[in-house]
């Protein structure tokens, strides 16, 4: 095992437990965020948890609020306690991921989101779904029928592994 093997099954480990007390709250949550990004109408906060088939199954679960749009936005992940996870700021050229003190770079906001979550998440049809708007996206399947109830699932067949995303949201 790898140094970065053990800080990537470290953070899994305290992903889970962060998740495992999201199971215990019900009602949503509202997040102070200090980013750098405009305030507008696009803005959700709640909570979220992504389950991946892999070998050994994935999950993660956090407390969120995101803001924005695809091309320029932030999430914020934070534990039921209130201890932030991470921060992911992207804008055009910058994809950015704050850990405690370790701000990484990537290259898009597709590995931004990977590399936070395990999975990558279709930003820019997130943005729509929450909006409900059924945006096509190959391989996942959202559904919409609960947003009325600030709910969302999507899920994604492929490729493999599986995911299976859910979200409980109030807009902000």
């Amino acid at each position: 095992m790898t140094l970065a093997d053990g800080a990537l099954n470290g953070r899994r480990a305290a992903l889970s437990l962060g998740g495992a007390a999201l199971l215990w709250m019900t009602g949503c949550a509202q997040l102070s965020g200090g980013s750098s990004a405009p305030r507008t109408s696009d803005s959700w906060s709640g909570r979220m948890s992504l389950r991946i088939e892999s070998e050994p199954v994935q999950t993660f679960a956090a407390l969120f609020e995101l803001r924005g749009s695809p091309e320029t936005g932030d999430l914020t992940l934070t534990t039921p306690i209130g201890s932030t996870l991470a921060q992911l700021h992207w804008a055009p050229g910058e994809a950015l991921l704050k850990d405690g003190s370790n701000t990484r770079r990537f290259d898009s906001v597709d590995a931004l989101i990977e590399a936070a979550t395990g999975a990558v998440i279709p930003v820019g049809a997130l943005f729509g779904w929450l909006e409900g708007r059924n945006e096509p996206v190959p391989g996942w399947k959202p559904d919409l029928a609960q947003l009325g109830n600030g709910r969302l699932q999507a899920v994604r067949e492929s490729p493999s592994p599986r995911a299976d995303l859910r979200i409980v949201f109030e807009r902000s």
